[in-house]
């Protein structure tokens, strides 16, 4: 596959999400884009937070000075609607708007905007927002390092595993402040999500809707933050985990490149459909993977999930609300976010190409 035609698939990626953008009412991104009813819903705090690092690592590879523009704009937008005691609201600024409701993944995932925000232009409100919503979330975890409380409104469980990627956002705060709490709330959620994973790497209470056969999209999660947090540290049995998983989901991958929705604690497919935005998530994590562990199969396997995800990137459509941008499901009617253009999905596509970029030989 040419340069170029991953330089177009990323191109027009971001470019979708540049008009989620300017389909809200404020400079936050829309949370999906509803093929049925023809709609872009409200903002979405929680992803505009991850979106934010990677439209400034677009700008820096492509020299896209919109694109860092839209990333400062956003981290000033998340300094304006953070809650009063630090957190992230759940949901989109729609949801609940007369009493927002704090969430700690939401809060996890803004972390990474505003620590980057920090680093690419030193402004004083991100480092202030920062160290506030990464208090918010060392004060109300509990003392095993599970977070029980402030669920997402979304799902139908209140203990998530995939918070080892709340625990890698505090890396980040510790990263730019320096302030030995973040580090140490970070660690200790990995510890207690270690006793969730089982000898064969799947995790217990690790889905949105149904633990027992979670989406790739939270396996996804979780395998990242342990990866994260763990070679931040040099903590091996983080890594080992993340590992684990990585390994059994090697093994599964189809021959199209993409993984199955869903998958049981035996890593028994539970679905025919495919969860775009977790085969996304899962080329950026193997790609990482070989990165820290050089084992190239890691990348032959992103490399595979890319191509499969290029090929339904529709950039011949005359709809400018669907071109470029990636589905929840395919086919569009599975079970995650169906009929729904979810601007992470587009997040994580974005980031697996420039990754395999950057790491091409």
């Amino acid at each position: 596959m040419r340069d170029r035609e991953i330089g177009s698939a990323v191109k027009a990626v971001v470019e979708w999400m540049k008009r989620a953008q300017d389909a809200t009412q404020d400079v936050g991104v829309a949370q999906a884009y509803f093929v049925n009813r023809g709609e872009w819903t409200a903002s979405y705090p929680e992803t505009t937070g991850y979106i934010i690092p990677t439209f400034f690592d677009y700008a820096e590879l492509t020299g896209d000075s919109d694109a860092r523009r839209r990333a400062v704009e956003m981290a000033g937008w998340e300094c304006e609607v953070q809650l009063h005691s630090g957190a992230v609201r759940a949901g989109t600024m729609a949801d609940h708007a007369d009493d927002p409701r704090p969430t700690i993944f939401n809060t996890g995932q803004v972390l990474f905007g505003w620590a980057r925000a920090c680093q690419e232009t030193g402004e004083e409100r991100f480092h202030t927002a920062l160290e506030r919503a990464a208090d918010w979330l060392c004060d109300v975890q509990d003392e095993d390092g599970c977070w029980r409380r402030f669920g997402s409104t979304r799902t139908a469980t209140s203990v998530n595993t995939y918070n080892t990627r709340t625990a890698w956002g505090l890396i980040d705060a510790y990263r730019v402040t320096g302030n030995e709490r973040y580090r140490e709330a970070a660690r200790k959620n990995c510890q207690w999500a270690l006793g969730q994973q089982l000898r064969n790497g799947w995790w217990r209470n690790n889905c949105l809707l149904d633990n027992s056969k979670p989406f790739t999209h939270t396996i996804a999660y979780a395998m990242r933050g342990f990866l994260e947090v763990g070679d931040f540290l040099g903590e091996e049995r983080f890594v080992e985990a993340a590992l684990k998983a990585a390994r059994a989901l090697v093994k599964r991958q189809r021959d199209d490149g993409s993984w199955a929705g869903q998958y049981s604690r035996w890593w028994r497919p539970k679905a025919e459909w495919t969860c775009c935005t977790g085969n996304c998530q899962l080329a950026v994590n193997f790609i990482r993977l070989y990165e820290i562990t050089g084992d190239r199969a890691f990348f032959d396997s992103a490399v595979r999930a890319n191509r499969f995800t290029m090929s339904i990137q529709d950039l011949e459509t005359d709809d400018p609300n669907v071109r470029g941008g990636i589905p929840g499901s395919w086919p569009i009617d599975g079970r995650y976010h169906p009929y729904q253009y979810p601007n992470w999905a587009a997040k994580f596509f974005a980031d697996a190409l420039m990754a395999e970029m950057r790491n091409a030989p």
